[in-house]
């Protein structure tokens, strides 16, 4: 059943001193910020609003996440932390006799909602920024960046063992769910384990045969994963066959999840023995069992030449709020990405902006023309390649340079998403989970900047 807010006062409220319940100047001004009413319109279509258990209330909710997000805090810290403070008891409206959502309540309700109710939240906090003019948006910097996901680094022999671990687990939890009406299977972890402990050795030697032994024990790890996908798949078939009779509930959650994994081992086995033929180049490689829409991402970085995850794109306008955000899976171009982009600022802001400023990734000329046809004033965008003497000078002028030192606040901005929002690894899994963490994160990060202004 919908529930908006605590609006109940304890007795224990009233008698504790207001200097200790009073607000930061900070918080005190995001807590005003919240109190619209619009804020909460994305979520409420999510509940009955007569039926049904009270739920944890929608104030509650948003303002828990922000602080989530605004301190990089996990779930167990957070529920511990509100719980011991006043203050933010005070901010999220939890009563000090109320007792405070734990963490698997918000990961439901997170669940719940989903990416595209995050997505109309950011939009209202924006329009409603523009509306009580505390952005203009009449500049706007546009910069990508990689949202890396919580997976180890992908080699075929690892990716077959978890494949093997995993079905093999799977397939435990379905027998103890469905009185064993799938069987159990043969756990082949100990020969895997054997098999990635020889390519450890073998790849510390110090010659050019090693890569040929290290592939011959790869085909022989992808050799087991393709018994124990075998069996896997006469389990699952006899799980079916049990369908309405012993399973429900929980374990045709895990027959399902079965099936899933059985396609990924699939996939991985098929790709490794393409590897091992000498085809290097594969399209839409499998790079974790956990986390199948991440990919491999280059965006030439010395430390970290390749990146696993997702691309991120982000515009922000000249008071440092982030107007316009986009995830994508894979690694489009940017050149591809800057009409669009522009084009959300658009949306959310509600006019064009009168400057653009990018880095070179993002040029092509058909880009510049596009923009000012828009009604972009101002574009700031480095050519690659030789430049002709007419765009010597127009690079040259003071417009330019000053817009190209406005877009270099974009790598900070980045940094900071990364280092204090939680955007440097996202821990959920999957494309939707994965863009429900970023949109917290710009969430939190849009409302600490308007708090500023």
């Amino acid at each position: 059943m919908l529930k908006i807010d605590n609006q109940q006062i304890s007795l224990a409220d009233y008698l504790i001193p207001e200097e200790l319940t009073a607000l930061d100047d900070e918080l005190a001004i995001i807590d005003k910020y919240l109190n619209d009413k619009k804020i909460i319109q994305p979520f409420i279509d999510h509940f009955h609003k007569k039926h049904g258990r009270p739920s944890t209330p929608l104030q509650v909710y948003i303002r828990m996440m922000y602080i989530k997000h605004m301190y990089s805090l996990s779930y167990e810290e957070l529920h511990r932390r509100v719980s011991d403070s006043i203050k933010w008891r005070r901010f999220c409206h939890i009563p000090l006799d109320a007792k405070v959502p734990d963490g698997s309540t918000l990961c439901k309700l997170t669940k719940l909602f989903g990416n595209d109710t995050l997505d109309k939240l950011n939009k209202i906090i924006i329009t409603k920024a523009v509306e009580e003019k505390k952005i203009k948006a009449r500049k706007v910097r546009i910069d990508t960046t990689v949202a890396e996901s919580n997976i180890h680094y992908p080699t075929d022999a690892e990716l077959l063992g978890d494949c093997v671990r995993v079905i093999t687990r799977t397939v435990d939890r379905i027998a103890e769910a469905a009185n064993d009406a799938a069987g159990k299977i043969r756990n082949r972890g100990r020969s895997i384990k054997k098999k990635i402990l020889a390519i450890a050795k073998t790849s510390k030697r110090r010659t050019r045969e090693k890569y040929d032994e290290i592939r011959e024990i790869t085909g022989q790890i992808a050799e087991v994963a393709k018994h124990t996908v075998a069996d896997a798949k006469k389990a699952l078939a006899r799980a079916k066959q049990a369908t309405g009779i012993k399973i429900k509930g929980e374990a045709q959650k895990l027959i399902d999840e079965l099936s899933d994994m059985i396609q990924i081992a699939d996939k991985i086995i098929e790709q490794t023995e393409e590897v091992n033929k000498g085809n290097l180049n594969l399209k839409d490689r499998v790079i974790s069992v956990f986390d199948p829409g991440a990919r491999p991402i280059k965006k030439g970085k010395i430390k970290s030449p390749t990146e696993f995850g997702r691309k991120v794109l982000i515009a922000e306008s000249e008071e440092g709020v982030i107007t316009h955000y986009e995830v994508y899976e894979g690694n489009p171009s940017d050149e591809s990405l800057l009409i669009d982009a522009v084009k959300g600022h658009q949306s959310n802001v509600g006019r064009t902006p009168k400057e653009v400023a990018t880095d070179r990734g993002f040029y092509s000329k058909d880009n510049e023309d596009k923009l000012y046809t828009l009604g972009v004033k101002r574009v700031s965008i480095p050519k690659r390649g030789k430049k002709s003497k007419a765009r010597k000078e127009l690079e040259s002028t003071f417009w330019f340079k000053r817009l190209q030192r406005f877009r270099a606040g974009s790598e900070a901005t980045i940094s900071m998403l990364k280092r204090c929002r939680g955007l440097n690894r996202i821990l959920p899994r999957g494309t939707s989970g994965s863009k429900s963490w970023i949109a917290m994160g710009i969430m939190a990060h849009n409302l600490w900047k308007l708090a500023q202004l």
